[in-house]
């Protein structure tokens, strides 16, 4: 052993053993065991849209900026409803042939919001496209690059029934006689993004982010309801089209401030909007519904805050309104 230095085989040898014993227990182990991997009961393949969207997301190499893992830790509940697992990458982290394995799109860097939800946080195609052709548009205070290569621009007169429009306000284009019109790939790339849901964990299993807040509760001394934060709800489902203060964007999505129906005495067409979504083509962009991913007591709060804001002087809603409401939209079904 004395010698162990100066015999350069044993050296090398014992390098090479180290070396291998090391990418066995640290990558191929790991590697094998990530094959075992099962999918969440409610989680979907990809469409071939999907798929094709998620292979542009590659392209531009979006995870540089974008991640898509929600730590465990409470500050992160901002981007999922709990923890990621690795049974929530199972779709797109499947071989592409023997020797090569789709690249990670956990990513590293948070420069742009992380994405795990952003198919629920934002459902809307119109607001991702204009997103993807300007971000300053939709969000003024975004670092993110523009990406016009993806969209085509023509003349109004050239518009065909089969091309996507996307609503871009005149101040952005350069003519008043030309239209941006969403390219194939553009659509994919959206497609993917609206697909990315965080899915349901089994009723059974329990996680929560670490350290866990506590509940709210329900009801305050008086042994009246409590609703939940309108405005922190409205801005985190509803500023990014209707912006902050509810002037809206115009040409795109119409404002909230000094609405008629808003401010309408019956509040019904109001919470069937922010429930079914609205289609009002060709004036503004297409509005997603809530129905199923806001609670009556959640579309009370944002109702009340709309009502209440801006200038806004409507009289507040119930939570039993928003209940006989969404009993009627069900029940057309």
């Amino acid at each position: 052993m004395l010698d162990f230095h100066k015999n350069h085989k044993l050296l090398v040898g014992t390098a090479l053993f180290g070396f291998l014993m090391l990418s066995t227990f640290v990558a191929l182990v790991p590697a094998f065991q990530i094959q075992q991997t099962q999918p969440l009961p409610s989680m979907e393949t990809f469409s071939e849209e999907e798929l094709k969207g998620l292979h542009i997301y590659v392209q531009e190499n979006c995870m540089s900026c974008h991640t898509q893992q929600v730590r465990n830790i409470e500050m992160d509940n901002t981007w999922g409803k709990r923890p990621s697992i690795p049974s929530d990458y199972y779709y797109s982290k499947q071989r592409q042939d023997l020797w090569r394995q789709s690249p990670s799109l956990l990513g590293s860097e948070r420069t742009g919001p992380d994405l795990t939800n952003v198919g629920q946080r934002q459902s809307g195609m119109d607001w991702h496209l204009l997103h993807l052709y300007n971000p300053r548009i939709v969000v003024k205070e975004s670092i993110m690059p523009s990406y016009p290569w993806l969209f085509d621009i023509k003349e109004e007169s050239k518009i065909r029934d089969t091309d996507h429009l996307v609503p871009v306000p005149q101040e952005f284009l350069n003519s008043s006689t030309k239209k941006v019109v969403a390219s194939q790939k553009a659509l994919d790339l959206v497609a993917y993004l609206q697909s990315l849901k965080q899915a349901e964990m089994p009723k059974n299993s329990s996680v929560s982010f670490i350290p866990s807040s506590k509940e709210n509760e329900s009801v305050d001394d008086s042994g009246e309801e409590l609703l939940p934060d309108g405005e922190n709800l409205y801005m985190n489902n509803c500023a990014a089209c209707h912006q902050a203060d509810g002037s809206g964007l115009s040409g795109a999505f119409p404002p909230l401030a000094g609405s008629t129906i808003v401010n309408d005495e019956n509040p019904e067409t109001l919470i069937r909007i922010i429930m079914e979504g609205y289609d009002a083509r060709p004036e503004y962009g297409v509005m997603a519904g809530f129905q199923e991913t806001l609670s009556d007591e959640e579309i009370t709060a944002i109702v009340n805050h709309e009502r209440s804001s801006w200038g806004n002087a409507a009289d507040a809603v119930t939570i039993d309104e928003v209940k006989e409401i969404r009993s009627f939209v069900n029940s057309l079904k």
